[in-house]
């Protein structure tokens, strides 16, 4: 699918408009009370599991297989040494903090995390995996009192605890009315998007998939026979068609579609052009609108590529490293909260605004201000050879800057 014809059919703007003349028309229209900007909000990893999942009221059986700890109350231990104790249990809504005021303030119309454990009761531990993250099932409640509408599942702890583990975490998921995608009993529920419906009959289309770059072990591949999840098997114009595939038949005028992508590294800000290229050639030729990148557990840079923003790496929104040393220049226990605005009749970024966060005994707490000019400083680094640039906002949040496209 040309992308280009599509927008073109649905936005006539987009053919007799300058690109400083988009940015401003969609500027006022965000402004004005007529505006239809669609707001979505993104967190990168969400690892309700392990440590955070002992604090919350339904604790699950410590024991993990790990070489670095037996018991998962080792990490809450670490946290509590790093900042002082945690009482238990928590109310389900405590591991949020004050990202429950931000999401009242600026109300998006879908909230999207990368759910980063197993929910389950499973024992039944993949073997040689190395990591354990479980979150008990009736301790659901801390991603539905954050208003979650979507998790996407195609990562790299789904499967910690089998496939008895992923058809209960299925299973949960399903019973609390989260919609997710990226896993499934077989590859074609693991491949299906989440659509999430609107007012106004206008959608926003969730595809995840994960790359072994990530650390997805490639035996969690879902097949026609096996269930699993949406792993691609590499970076590649064959994985472009791919997911144009996936999408053309889901996708109509309006429609917004985010590929939440599990991919890369842990550490470090360095974009490897394979992401690049393949993140501009989804844009360009699968209808994507949105790049919703993660696996990195700190922010990387931001790129806006054709008006569509391209996030590399989120960065993780909720974990249990507190008092784990050895990438303390990394600062991951800063996390941003993205809020993506988007114009639906084009698929184009209006406003991209980022809520800056500290993790502190397993809650996000709002950062301090010399937090998120670090944040700031270390964002418009990295982002300077992807063109973007990050700025200081009203109510301490931050604004992405980027320059608009020239067009002929």
């Amino acid at each position: 699918m040309d992308r280009r014809k599509f927008l073109l059919r649905v936005g006539e703007t987009l053919a007799v408009l300058t690109a400083p003349e988009v940015l401003i028309s969609r500027k006022a229209a965000a402004s004005s009370g007529t505006s239809s900007v669609v707001t979505l909000a993104l967190c990168g990893d969400v690892m309700t599991g392990r440590g955070i999942d002992q604090v919350l009221a339904h604790p699950s059986d410590p024991t993990i297989h790990e070489s670095y700890a037996k018991s998962a109350l080792r990490y809450l231990e670490l946290a509590e040494a790093a900042n002082g104790p945690i009482p238990r249990p928590v109310e389900p809504a405590y591991i949020w903090g004050d990202a429950l005021a931000e999401f009242d303030r600026l109300a998006p119309d879908v909230r999207i995390v990368n759910l980063e454990t197993a929910v389950t009761r499973s024992d039944d531990h993949w073997e040689g995996k190395g990591i354990n993250y479980r979150m008990h099932p009736e301790n659901i409640s801390c991603i539905t009192a954050a208003g979650i509408d979507c998790c996407a599942l195609a990562n790299n702890h789904t499967l910690d605890w089998g496939y008895s583990g992923l058809a209960e975490t299925l299973e949960t998921l399903n019973r609390a009315r989260v919609k997710h995608a990226g896993a499934g009993h077989n590859r074609e529920e693991a491949e299906q998007s989440a659509i999430l419906e609107l007012p106004g009959k206008r959608r926003v289309i969730v595809l995840s998939v994960g790359s072994v770059t990530s650390g997805i072990p490639s035996a969690w591949a879902a097949t026609a026979e096996r269930p699993g999840v949406s792993l691609l098997s590499g970076l590649t114009e064959v994985t472009v068609e791919e997911v144009a595939a996936r999408i053309e038949p889901v996708k109509q005028a309006g429609d917004l579609v985010v590929l939440s992508i599990h991919w890369g590294s842990n550490w470090g800000y360095e974009i490897p052009e394979q992401q690049r290229w393949f993140a501009h050639r989804v844009i360009d030729e699968a209808g994507v609108d949105i790049v919703h990148g993660h696996s990195s557990h700190h922010p990387r840079g931001i790129e806006v590529y054709r008006d569509n923003p391209i996030l590399y790496g989120c960065g993780d929104f909720l974990n249990d490293y507190e008092g784990i040393g050895g990438y303390e220049r990394f600062r991951s226990d800063l996390a941003l909260m993205y809020f993506i605005s988007m114009d639906p009749a084009t698929g184009t970024l209006a406003r991209l605004e980022m809520a800056p966060f500290q993790i502190r005994r397993f809650r996000a707490h709002r950062a301090a201000a010399k937090d998120a000019s670090w944040l700031r400083n270390t964002l418009t680094r990295v982002g300077q050879p992807l063109g973007t640039q990050v700025v200081s906002s009203g109510e301490g949040s931050l604004d992405l800057r980027w320059q608009p496209e020239e067009t002929g």
